[in-house]
């Protein structure tokens, strides 16, 4: 006989479901990977029970901009930390970039990542190369990818130079139901920089990248989306200029979409005057004019969803400003730190952000995720909304230490996760 499927009820939640329209207290019954039923009277003697009056559940986070470092750089993180970070930020489904070692550019690296993270604490997606090695120039057998399993295609952590290398992947990733994440990147401007290039590097004398090497790389993508009338995603956005091209672009029909991370919304270059690596990241923090246009470009709708460009480094490797590797941690903070910068001083509403976090990256990448709901999977996270806490770098969950936001007090906290039905973070 068949073993009877375990059931989960959590009670008493404020249940917002932007993809619904729907905000109420009620339960939640889970059967398995499925959400069976949702009301709010609904009770089940046989099912454990999460008690979760005073929070609410929102559908996972789904990030669309993540770094697991595996194959190749497990002395930062692995497929399973990064998955525990991601629990612990509300995090049930997330994009992982290529830049590995070996880049994912083959069917068989696509199968190691998905065969692997199936016994982990999140739904992992793959972005396939768009290039061999990413080098930008030879264009990899996209369809190969995405027979293993792969759903996006980026050459995230580099631009793809030849332009007719991210043409032609433009073009044909819409026939494989892919959707292309562009990393806009000039690099004849970024040459051997620490920081953004401003008055602080002035300041502290240090080599900066200006603003122009991320928008003359946003311009050609949205160029090139425009002339052949494709879509493409612009990755990390974190300069005014590039917010305006990509709200004009979409005023004329262009089909672009963008992302910024928590950290353009929270901190500018300011940060780097303590000359600590953990505020080190490509594209870097910029002025407080670009903050502002951040927050503005989300608020107007010409920013999509909030994702992370989660990028674990070693504690060895962050120790040494100068020449430090770029990158920082995001998933465990990404919620309380999108919250503290949008919600709490009144940009979006709580609801606004969800959809920016789990309802309109799972529409972009075509995804069961974003909704509670019968039927659906259940991916849930519960939150409280109004916990102030500091963050502590060894108190988190993945492999390394290097957040932007450590020492920081944020605002709103994940309390509880389940992935796939499976309670993968519990802290109630």
């Amino acid at each position: 006989m068949e073993q009877e499927q375990k059931r989960l009820l959590i009670r008493g939640a404020r249940i917002l479901n932007p993809a619904r329209g729907e905000d109420y207290i009620g339960n939640i019954l889970i059967s398995g990977d499925r959400i069976s039923a949702v009301s709010e009277n609904l009770y089940d003697a046989d099912a454990e029970v999460m008690e979760a009056k005073g929070l609410t559940a929102v559908p996972g986070f789904v990030d669309m901009h993540v770094h697991l470092r595996d194959p190749g750089f497990t002395d930062k993180e692995d497929i399973y930390t990064g998955c525990r970070a991601a629990a612990a930020g509300g995090v049930t489904s997330l994009l992982c970039m290529p830049n590995t070692k070996p880049a994912v550019d083959t069917p068989e690296t696509v199968r190691y990542i998905l065969d692997k993270a199936k016994t982990a604490d999140a739904h992992v997606y793959v972005a396939a190369a768009i290039t061999k090695g990413l080098k930008g120039e030879e264009l990899c057998d996209l369809e190969a990818l995405h027979d293993a399993g792969a759903i996006a295609l980026s050459d995230d952590g580099r631009p793809v130079i030849d332009t007719a290398c991210l043409v032609k992947a433009l073009c044909e990733a819409p026939k494989l139901h892919m959707r292309v994440t562009a990393h806009c990147e000039d690099l004849f401007l970024a040459k051997k920089w620490v920081m953004h290039e401003g008055e602080v590097s002035e300041k502290l004398n240090l080599p900066g990248v200006p603003a122009a090497a991320e928008d003359c790389g946003t311009a050609r993508e949205i160029a090139a989306a425009a002339a052949y009338d494709v879509p493409v995603h612009i990755c990390h956005v974190s300069t005014a200029t590039s917010a305006a091209l990509i709200r004009d672009a979409k005023a004329r029909g262009v089909k672009v979409t963008a992302e910024t991370a928590p950290h353009y919304l929270l901190l500018t270059d300011e940060a780097l005057e303590k000359h600590d690596a953990d505020y080190r990241m490509n594209p870097p923090l910029r002025s407080e004019k670009d903050r502002l246009a951040m927050i503005e470009a989300v608020k107007d709708g010409t920013i999509d969803v909030i994702a992370t460009d989660h990028a674990p480094h070693t504690p060895a490797e962050k120790a040494d400003f100068l020449h430090a590797p770029n990158g920082s941690i995001g998933m465990e903070t990404s919620f309380a730190a999108a919250y503290t910068a949008l919600v709490k001083t009144g940009v979006l509403t709580l609801t606004e952000l969800i959809e920016k976090m789990s309802v309109r990256p799972a529409e972009l990448l075509g995804i069961e995720a974003g909704a509670i709901g019968a039927g659906e999977v259940a991916d849930i996270a519960l939150i409280d909304e109004h916990e102030a806490w500091i963050v502590n770098p060894e108190k988190l969950h993945g492999k390394s230490r290097n957040t932007p936001f450590k020492g920081m007090t944020l605002t709103g906290r994940v309390k509880a996760t389940v992935c796939g039905g499976r309670v993968v973070f519990n802290e109630l």
